[in-house]
């Protein structure tokens, strides 16, 4: 090429899922049957209500605009009253929460306001790719910390504080936690945010998965301090399953809001009106909604832990959220010759867990994002397979 790309293009790479999306694609052009058990996009609709709401405003001739980059007040204030009734935390919709498209959206904005080259970003081990890419595009540097089994995948803050932290301005939490499924305890939160307030560091958790298969709700921002040290993340995708919609949020304190939409403000022209009225009407189902969803996910659970089991894979039966997270067998050398081999096999596609960091390296996720009979078929042909 004639003309260079950017230097901080460097230290990313393509997103795994969308490679791969590309080889499943071609496979399944050659004639291949490929399960997809890798991604964790819901599957199941949307409530009726939501797209009804979309459906009546979008054919409103005055509902084609720009939109405001705060999003409408009905929107903000329809997530705060979802705060308080599922969090119990009591949030401003004036000037505490910035309506996003989509919470991976809220990561850039975020890192955008707050990390300057050079800058240390504390990132979980497993975790959330995106967080270390964003890191690395806007001149940060990425510091992981560890997340292990053996600790129940909590960071071990005593270590971190044994370490020079005077650099590190950010640092991602992800509870419940991607990819292992751990709940979080209100305990762990207040020891994140005096550790936060501690080290004058911003802390971010990234909560999108608080609704599935789990009814103990908590969020980082109900710890006492946590306004003034704290961002929470939130999303539709998962809990709403509104995942192609890309509709988010990001709350914390007004200072912080103010600095967050300096980014986005350039970055967007605004969210579709009629796709804010319908958020409204989604973040106002009832609890009966989420129970049938989960209903759902609690029969697919139990198929993909047979699968794990006809792995020999170990899991943890508490684990919440979309995924199944398993240790593969220690005879197994290598968990992605693992995967590839199961794929050409086998034609399922399983996610490997090195993709989330090193201590992902010996195990496996499953997505729930696949009806019964995908399931049992994925399951089928497992047991024929010999791996």
């Amino acid at each position: 090429m004639k003309v260079k790309p950017a230097h901080r293009t460097g230290n990313v790479q393509e997103y795994y899922f969308s490679q791969k999306l590309a080889q499943i694609d071609k496979m399944r052009r050659e004639g291949s049957d490929i399960i997809n058990l890798g991604i964790g996009s819901p599957d199941q609709p949307p409530s009726e209500n939501t797209i009804a709401s979309l459906i009546t405003e979008a054919k409103k001739p005055t509902a084609h605009g720009y939109q405001s980059y705060t999003g409408i007040p009905a929107l903000r204030k329809a997530f705060a009253d979802w705060y308080k009734k599922y969090f119990n935390v009591e949030l401003n919709p004036d000037n505490e929460i910035l309506p996003l498209m989509g919470s991976k959206e809220g990561i850039m904005h975020i890192s955008m306001a707050f990390v300057n080259p050079g800058d240390e970003v504390l990132v979980p081990d497993p975790g959330y790719p995106t967080y270390s890419s964003v890191t690395y595009l806007v001149g940060g540097i990425v510091r992981k910390y560890d997340l292990e089994e053996k600790r129940g995948w909590i960071p071990d803050l005593k270590a971190l504080e044994q370490s020079d932290l005077s650099k590190v301005k950010l640092m991602w939490v992800n509870y419940p936690h991607m990819p292992s499924g751990t709940k979080v305890s209100i305990a762990l939160f207040e020891k994140l945010v005096a550790f936060s307030q501690k080290h004058g560091i911003l802390l971010c958790n990234d909560n999108p998965y608080s609704f599935i298969l789990n009814k103990e709700y908590i969020s980082l921002l109900s710890v006492d301090g946590a306004r003034e040290t704290a961002l929470e993340l939130n999303s539709l995708s998962k809990s709403q399953n509104m995942a192609g919609w890309r509709i988010g949020m990001v709350a914390g304190h007004s200072e912080y809001i103010k600095n967050i939409l300096k980014v986005k403000s350039n970055m967007d022209s605004g969210m579709f009106l009629p796709m804010q009225m319908a958020a409204v009407e989604a973040l106002n189902n009832p609890d009966s909604w989420y129970d049938t969803v989960n209903s759902v996910y609690k029969k697919r659970r139990k198929i993909v832990e047979e699968i794990m089991e006809i792995l020999n894979c170990r899991y943890d039966k508490t684990q919440i959220g979309l995924f199944v997270w398993g240790r593969i067998p220690e005879n197994i050398n290598n968990c992605e010759m693992y995967i590839e081999e199961i794929l050409n096999k086998s034609h399922v596609f399983i996610t490997p867990g090195f993709i989330f960091g090193r201590n992902g390296e010996r195990y496996i996720r499953i997505s729930l994002c696949a009806n019964e009979n995908r399931l049992t078929e994925a399951k089928s042909r497992l047991l024929i397979i010999k791996i």
